[in-house]
């Protein structure tokens, strides 16, 4: 798979997940030094040459040859709280297909302090080059996990002692009077339809952000950004 995006690229990179690595005539000196310090080997092309390999212009001048993404699990992640000593805070994504809004969950996820996204095999965007991308280099630092039944995945969380809260506009409660001490799962559905039934009838609390009433709703990622500051907040950290 290619992948594009000078962050990104040089996660790939980072990671040594890069097979192959072709850069843009002309681009800014300081993205070639950071590539020659990260002994990445690169071949210089005609700009023209990616927009025709990635069939797109907004690549940033770079793009390399990478395998498909690895999925993590959900040990994964649980892991990845317990090295942090805290307790696991976990996104999980209903019906989100647009791979821009995927990419920038995940990034919030990653600077915000969960543990994890995950989401259905189906149902869902793929981590595709655009998802990537709008990631900043985010998926290749968090476990992002698919599974095959969200529900019954959250079902089983719930059993291992997370706690589940829905994001909805219906939800009575703000996001700041819940409990973020405890493990927990945030979930966020699909712009258009919100979350599906069976998802929200297993949430332990309901809540939604206050906004003025001409603005009808809020982008879906832009949401989950602000229930994620508010976890971060009420858990202590700045």
């Amino acid at each position: 798979m290619w992948i594009y995006g000078r962050n990104p690229v040089l996660e790939a990179l980072r990671a040594g997940r890069a097979r192959r690595v072709l850069v843009a005539r002309g681009v800014e000196g300081w993205l070639l030094k950071e590539l020659e310090k990260l002994g990445a080997a690169y071949t210089l092309v005609p700009r023209i040459e990616l927009d025709t390999l990635l069939r797109t212009t907004h690549h940033q001048g770079i793009a390399a040859e990478v395998e498909d993404p690895p999925y993590a699990s959900l040990e994964d992640a649980l892991r990845l709280a317990a090295s942090r000593k805290e307790p696991p805070l976990l996104v999980a994504l209903d019906g989100v297909t647009d791979p821009r809004n995927y990419g920038a969950m995940i990034r919030s996820a990653l600077a915000l302090g969960a543990h994890g996204v995950l989401s259905e095999e189906r149902r869902a965007a793929p981590l595709s080059p655009l998802a990537l991308k709008a990631s900043a280099g985010a998926a290749l630092k968090l476990p992002v996990v698919k599974v095959k039944n969200l529900p019954r995945t959250l079902k089983a969380l719930k059993e291992e002692g997370l706690w589940v809260y829905g994001l909805d506009v219906r939800g009575e409660k703000a996001p700041w009077e819940l409990d973020y001490a405890r493990p927990l799962v945030l979930v966020v559905g699909s712009e258009g339809e919100g979350m599906r039934r069976l998802v929200r009838e297993t949430c332990d609390e309901l809540f939604r952000i206050p906004i003025r009433e001409e603005a009808e709703s809020l982008n879906a990622s832009v949401a989950l950004g602000i229930a994620l500051y508010q976890a971060r907040l009420a858990r202590g950290v700045g």
